[in-house]
């Protein structure tokens, strides 16, 4: 598939940590495939920077987040053609002025790509609107985490809508974009074998995982005012909790699909009161090791502050109130500096009623489905074979299958496939503006709890998979964590 109408990307934030790691990297693999038509991509930012010095750190960038043979002379040439650099500053309605005169009146697909905070997405809208740069075929891109709670969502959400139309807004949560989630709609949707016992029959619970081995790097500023469950779980647990437990849509059209993925959310079992010290863990990362080397406790890194507050780990016992879900608990977390850097969806299925083996423990070899989404995208089905030899013992097996192994180039990346879906007009992977208040309406009672209280997080050592409340969260259950998919 390729987009045949020329396009105009500007990208506000276009020299930051977002922009050179992903955005960059992803527009290039798009023009290295030919799937680019001819057009132009604007970074806008504060800076003021010589051609020279802006290509170089744009080559820069690529060298360092991707596979140097993808980094080839002509194409990053060609390239680096479509490239320009635009100094703005957001606040002042001049600069939208420059903006229009740099940009013309043509009416192409231009795509305005928000990469900033979302504190500067009103006044960016405003400016826009009032130097005329929106027009009928304009698409504005919105990055996480949208707001700060509902309120402020809900605030966004409308001074958007005043000048975007809701087909034109696009809000991204780039794991939507990976290979193995759409991969969980075909498996699912497409097989008798799996949709047939999705539902509460035959699975006896499902765990999400999304953990980081790094710390808070140099986004401390950022993270004191946001944490782990403004950061990740709002958006992106949510999102693959609700692809993973949606009902089929009617169609494979955008608005079917979210219409399903909102049936999700308002059937979240509100978790409130003295009923969120029981459901919810909240943690925050204390000295440990990683990756072989000592690192400090949260409190410790440059920008944090001494006394804070602010939780790098949330686990959450979430329960769907329908009848595919009714008694199925979806154990789902999140946290920074823990064992390794992994995103699963493990599906665990009942056990058998008896075993007639001797040696096979019911609970540690019950069928399991495993969707990873990374460091190394694939999905494994765990089953149950004889071993080798005389007798009958049973052993675990995995049967897998992995994008990587297939006969193609390689696995495109996310914000790849996303972007290129922005392009295209193809809004079926990103938020409508229901499902972002829903998700915070969810959210928010959770948070205010904590604020209430003044709960502090509960300490954990660096390099462990969080507190020892999280464990216990599924232990009481006798369940356990799937630590080693």
């Amino acid at each position: 598939m390729h987009i045949n109408a020329p396009y105009e990307l500007v990208l506000f934030g276009g020299l930051g940590d977002l922009a050179l790691r992903k955005l960059m990297p992803a527009l290039y693999l798009l023009y290295r495939d030919g799937r680019l038509p001819s057009g132009r991509i604007f970074a806008a930012t504060r800076q003021t920077l010589e051609r020279e010095d802006f290509l170089g750190r744009i080559e820069k960038a690529l060298k360092s987040h991707l596979p140097s043979e993808y980094l080839e002379l002509a194409t990053w040439e060609g390239f680096s053609q479509c490239l320009h650099c635009l100094t703005i500053d957001l606040n002042s309605s001049q600069g939208y002025l420059d903006l229009a005169t740099t940009l013309g009146s043509d009416d192409p697909n231009r795509v305005y790509y928000l990469a900033t905070g979302s504190d500067l997405y009103t006044p960016i809208c405003q400016g826009l609107h009032d130097s005329g740069l929106i027009k009928s075929n304009s698409k504005i891109v919105l990055e996480k985490p949208i707001g700060h709670d509902y309120e402020s969502a809900s605030a966004i959400n409308n001074i958007v809508s005043e000048y975007f139309d809701e087909c034109q807004i696009y809000r991204i949560d780039h794991y939507l974009g990976k290979e193995t989630v759409q991969n969980l709609m075909v498996l699912r949707f497409a097989n008798s074998l799996f949709e047939s016992q999705w539902n509460q029959h035959y699975i006896d619970h499902i765990q999400i995982t999304i953990s980081e081995s790094i710390g808070v790097e140099k986004r401390a500023e950022f993270y004191e005012q946001v944490g782990a469950m403004r950061d990740m779980f709002q958006n992106h647990l949510l999102q693959l909790l609700c692809i993973t437990a949606m009902e089929p849509p009617a169609r494979l059209d955008p608005d079917s699909v979210r219409d399903e993925k909102v049936k999700v959310l308002r059937a979240l079992k509100p978790i409130v009161g003295n009923h969120i010290s029981d459901n919810v863990v909240r943690g925050q990362y204390d000295a440990g090791v990683a990756e072989g080397k000592p690192v400090p406790r949260y409190r410790d890194e440059p920008g944090v502050h001494p006394k804070s507050m602010t939780e790098t780990f949330v686990a959450v016992k979430v329960e769907i109130d329908n009848w595919r879900w009714a008694g199925v608990p979806f154990y789902l977390r999140t946290g920074k500096r823990l064992a390794e850097r992994a995103c699963e969806i493990v599906v665990h299925f009942k056990e058998i009623p008896h075993s007639i083996f001797p040696l096979q423990h019911k609970s540690t070899m019950a069928n399991k489905l495993v969707f990873r989404l990374q460091p190394d995208e694939g999905v494994r089905l765990m089953l149950c074979e004889k071993r080798v030899g005389p007798g009958m013992n049973v052993r675990p097996m995995n049967l897998s299958l992995n994008p990587a192994n297939h006969k193609q180039t390689r696995v495109p990346e996310a914000y790849e496939r996303l972007l290129f879906d922005v392009l295209s007009g193809n809004a079926t992977l990103f938020l409508r503006d229901d499902e972002l208040l829903e998700a915070w309406r969810w959210v928010d009672p959770i948070l205010s709890y904590w604020e209430e209280i003044e709960q502090r997080p509960e300490p954990y050592t660096s390099g462990s998979w969080g507190p020892a409340a999280a464990t216990l969260l599924l232990a009481k259950e006798g369940r356990l964590w799937d630590e080693n998919s």
